[in-house]
């Protein structure tokens, strides 16, 4: 008898950079050629070849100093820095490829709304319709101060702040019909005056008169993404978002967080099969069980080992400095709060309150051995994962090294494709058409 199959989506989280496996095993000349674009187009190339959607470029904007109030420990181990700004990536990659989305990351508190509608309808229109734009309000204070900011808003706030920025961006982007360029040479006429508007926008944080001057974007909207699991941030992406991220860790979490961001979705006249939900999740593939279970153990050390570098990520995803608390001895949550991530930091309290904060740091950083195994194993699970959710795909992530790549292009994915789970060819356009194609 066949397993039920719901055929999903599948995406790639180029997260930090991918200097950030330098030094591990297979990793190549990552330490002395992460300036180098190649790595980035191999990448596009491969999860094209793949089927993948879209590919979601991750993104920050300073050296962090999070623990013990320094930067050296960012610096010394290549955490979070250096790296180069995402909307000058993207277009490598979209120039590699003809198919595959590209995605970056733009904070709203880094740009006016204007400029960053003008770049992404410029990358769409260059692409042909695969351009788009992970929103983030930003959580570090550091980050804002590179701005002549002192200080963040408050966590909602910044929502109400991104909300804004957003519905400016959006109406630059409807400034111009869809069938504005009428190209009649016989009356010498490029462009329909009546068919580009000003738009006029007046808020409490940004003002625009519009209209934009590039045109219409082959989307129309380029493609929106967001990660908000505060209750603020689910508001925030049930109204705008195309493709939402969550962890994928808590199958019961993902599936609560899907049927309650599709009912927010109808509230704001949405239809909620336009939204699709992507776990994060970072697979270990083996060619038997016993490989896949030797490279656990090798994460395992490897993080126990550097368990004080990979807690500086949490000191800056959470503004708070984990430097000041004892490794060997149980976490606890009493007096931690924060105006940075709070889901990040709900979470790894949750899940390791009464443990060692060397323990809690090390597995925070393993894969969860629900992925870990053979490409048929891990194959079954993610086809079993997305019944119980109900949909709709994963973003995979993990160290961005050929070989890791090519593990999930030629070991996992043509495994999906003969389950029936994920695509054997695009049948649309633009990465909207893609992404709404089931």
């Amino acid at each position: 008898m066949s397993q039920k199959v719901i055929p999903f989506h599948l995406a790639y989280f180029l997260a930090e950079s991918h200097v950030q496996s330098w030094g591990r095993p297979w990793s190549g000349n990552n330490a002395k050629e992460w300036m180098n674009p190649d790595l980035y187009v191999f990448v596009a190339r491969e999860l094209e070849r793949a089927g993948f959607d879209y590919i979601l470029m991750e993104d920050n904007l300073y050296v962090p100093d999070a623990q013990n109030g320094e930067m050296d420990i960012y610096l010394q181990r290549g955490l979070s820095c250096p790296r180069r700004d995402p909307m000058i990536v993207a277009p490598y990659m979209l120039q590699a490829t003809r198919h595959i989305g590209i995605i970056p990351t733009v904070s709203t508190f880094a740009m006016h709304p204007y400029l960053l509608a003008r770049m992404i309808a410029s990358m769409d229109q260059l692409s042909d319709g695969r351009a788009g734009w992970n929103i983030v309000t930003g959580s570090s204070d550091r980050a804002v101060q590179n701005f002549g900011i002192d200080a963040m808003l408050e966590h909602d706030l910044r929502y109400d702040h991104a909300a804004e920025f957003t519905d400016l961006a959006n109406a630059l982007w409807d400034s111009w019909e869809p069938d504005s360029i009428i190209a009649d040479t016989k009356s010498g006429v490029l462009v329909d005056p009546a068919k580009v508007h000003t738009i006029d926008f007046e808020g409490e944080w940004f003002k625009s008169r519009g209209p934009l001057n590039t045109g219409p974007a082959p989307q129309g909207r380029p493609v929106v993404a967001q990660a908000g699991s505060s209750p603020r941030g689910r508001r925030f992406a049930a109204q705008y978002a195309d493709t939402i991220v969550a962890e994928g860790h808590n199958l019961d979490y993902a599936k609560k967080y899907r049927e309650e961001v599709r009912e927010m979705a109808v509230g704001f006249g949405r239809n909620p099969d336009d939204i699709k939900l992507m776990m994060v999740i970072s697979p270990i593939i083996g060619e038997s069980e016993a490989e896949a279970a030797e490279k656990l153990r090798l994460i395992k050390q490897y993080n126990l080992d550097n368990a004080v570098g990979l807690l500086a990520r949490y000191s800056k995803i959470t503004s708070i400095d984990f430097g000041q608390f004892p490794l060997d001895e149980p976490l606890s949550s009493d007096g931690l709060s924060t105006n940075g991530s709070r889901q990040t930091l709900i979470e790894f309290v949750r899940r390791n309150e009464g443990r060692t904060l060397r323990q809690a740091t090390a597995d925070m950083h393993t894969p969860d051995e629900r992925w870990i195994g053979t490409a048929e194993q891990v194959a079954g699970q993610m086809r079993d994962a997305i019944l119980h959710v109900g949909g709709d795909g994963f973003l995979l992530g993990g160290l961005i090294t050929r070989r890791y790549i090519t593990e999930l292009v030629d070991g996992l994915v043509p495994v999906l494709q003969r389950m029936g789970c994920t695509r054997t060819e695009y049948t649309g356009r633009t990465l909207r058409e893609n992404l709404r194609a089931f």
